[in-house]
């Protein structure tokens, strides 16, 4: 899947922080936090080509239940499209 803007994931204090780059920091106020399930996901989207992809790697890093990730990684994917960033 492709990232459409300039992002940079930062570490601080034990929480993720989705951090704009560029001149998408000024188009986007502030940052984006993370829990561990997102960070992971958008590890996974420069390699992913699918939601489904995604989901089977979160059920077996997780050993999660299929409609839980489902629900998961969907939402996290809708949030990314509504900020154009996906």
């Amino acid at each position: 899947m492709e990232i459409k803007r300039e992002f940079s994931v930062r570490e601080i204090a034990g929480e993720y922080l989705l951090v704009p780059m560029g001149k998408t920091a000024l188009d986007l106020n502030g940052m984006i936090t993370l829990n561990d399930v997102a960070a992971d996901i958008w590890n996974m989207l420069p390699t992913a080509k699918t939601s489904d992809e995604i989901v089977c790697r979160i059920m077996n890093d997780y050993d999660a239940d299929e409609k839980t990730v489902r629900a998961d990684v969907e939402e996290f994917l809708c949030k990314l499209k509504k900020l154009d960033i996906i």
